[in-house]
């Protein structure tokens, strides 16, 4: 799925409420993709269509049939970014995913589990093998979930991505991790991060877009950040800053 088409492209970080009700969850999420503009790579936060709905996990795992869908209906001309809970092998995994032009074009589960958040206990981990750049219309996207983003060598697998997506449900004790990790990724890989952080209580709500040369705005109140994509903010970073990325 690789063309030259790289201009005109919106980057949209995302905030919102991830609520019991995991049909209303879907329908903000649609509402959002529908009002944002053709050519959007938009990043939504980390599993919230359920969240981590332990008690009703049967449930939350099995709905993933019916967003996987609504999401390929709702990705024509734009790049839709995601996890959700899944079962695979009688195995279930959180896994990223990529939704653009009606399919699944990237698919990669959770590679390291928050332990200290019982995931271990309800997932299995993914491998780090499956951690790769993949190029949409153009543009290459990297992807660390949550908790990945903690792991140096990750960073350095993404390396040469024009843009890294962070969808997270990252604890509010830890805002201040959050917000100087999404920045330092930007900055070292010269490249454009979007994070997406759910606006449920016990989370940072610290969704934003981080720009190559490190000028970091977050959404505040926004349902949706926007900022407009340019391939030149990563060109030129790189030859002021030249660090050995390509």
């Amino acid at each position: 799925m690789t063309t030259s088409s790289k201009g005109g492209y919106k980057l949209c970080s995302l905030l919102f409420d991830t609520t019991k009700d995991y049909d209303a969850n879907l329908q903000t999420l649609l509402d959002l993709v529908n009002q944002a503009a053709k050519r959007s790579l938009i990043v939504a936060p980390e599993v919230c269509l359920t969240g981590f709905d332990y008690e009703n996990y049967d449930k939350a795992v099995a709905f993933s049939d019916v967003a996987n869908e609504e999401l390929k209906k709702a990705s024509h001309g734009k790049v839709i970014i995601l996890t959700m809970l899944e079962r695979s092998d009688d195995e279930i995994f959180n896994f990223a995913k990529i939704f653009y032009n009606g399919k699944i074009v990237y698919k990669r589960a959770k590679a390291r589990l928050f332990h200290f958040g019982n995931e271990h206990k309800y997932m299995s981990h993914g491998s780090d093998e499956d951690l790769r750049i993949i190029e949409v219309d153009g543009i290459k996207i990297g992807i660390l979930i949550c908790f990945e983003l903690r792991f140096k060598e990750f960073w350095q697998k993404l390396e040469g991505c024009d843009v890294i997506a962070v969808p997270s449900w990252w604890g509010v004790l830890r805002t201040g991790h959050f917000k100087a990790l999404t920045h330092s990724l930007a900055i070292i890989n010269q490249c454009y991060v979007v994070a997406s952080d759910s606006q449920n209580k016990d989370c940072t709500k610290m969704s934003g877009i981080i720009r190559p040369h490190g000028e970091d705005e977050r959404n505040e109140n926004r349902a949706c950040l926007e900022v407009l994509y340019d391939e030149k903010e990563i060109i030129s970073m790189r030859k002021y800053m030249d660090v050995g990325i390509g």
